[in-house]
């Protein structure tokens, strides 16, 4: 926690003169607060999970495939990015699906992507770390390596027995993983790692 606070407020400490420098903004303290409104919590998705990086949708529709989702599961995307994941989950498969995005930027285009999908899905502008994830079915993530071996532990606590977890690019290197799908290049999928709580 400490050291993902140092590593925003650095962020903030070298990025802000160069927005003023890039911009030919005067200084002010609107200005000001905007850019700190924007870019704290954009560094914060960053420190806590990974860039935004859409998935393809040929991926989505396999790790939707993978997961054997039904009608009414609880689906959490954690890091969903523009939505994709939980829309389609909501749209084709019926499911009660949510998704927690931090990046201020990212959550807008996905709001902006749930009216024009018309998807029942939920997105909230939040931090998955701090979120009960214990009714959870499903869980989607597509989170870098250090990201995903600090939410281990989260996951285990939480989850209940039965509950599936969809990797997309990235193994959970402290679990043992019930099947990994292989990279498909043709299509430019990424591994799928599938989990599930014991």
């Amino acid at each position: 926690m400490i050291k993902d606070a140092i590593l925003i407020a650095g962020g903030v400490l070298i990025l802000m003169p160069l927005f003023y420098v890039m911009s030919n903004a005067p200084f002010n303290l609107y200005t000001l607060t905007a850019y700190m409104a924007l870019l704290i919590p954009t560094l914060a998705a960053l420190v806590n999970g990974a860039p935004f990086v859409p998935t393809p949708m040929g991926a989505v529709e396999k790790m939707l495939k993978v997961s054997k989702i039904k009608k009414g599961d609880k689906v959490y995307d954690i890091g969903c990015g523009d939505g994709r994941v939980v829309y389609l989950a909501a749209n084709k498969h019926e499911a009660n699906a949510t998704g927690f995005e931090l990046s201020p930027f990212v959550f807008i285009f996905a709001k902006i992507r749930q009216l024009l999908w018309r998807s029942k899905a939920k997105i909230q502008f939040a931090n998955f770390k701090h979120k009960n994830l214990s009714d959870a079915d499903i869980i989607f993530c597509y989170l870098l390596p250090e990201t995903l071996l600090k939410l281990e532990p989260k996951l285990s606590k939480e989850l209940k027995p039965g509950a599936r977890i969809i990797s997309y690019a990235f193994p959970i290197a402290s679990w043992e993983e019930v099947k990994k799908h292989p990279r498909d290049a043709k299509q430019n999928i990424a591994p799928i790692w599938e989990y599930v709580k014991q």
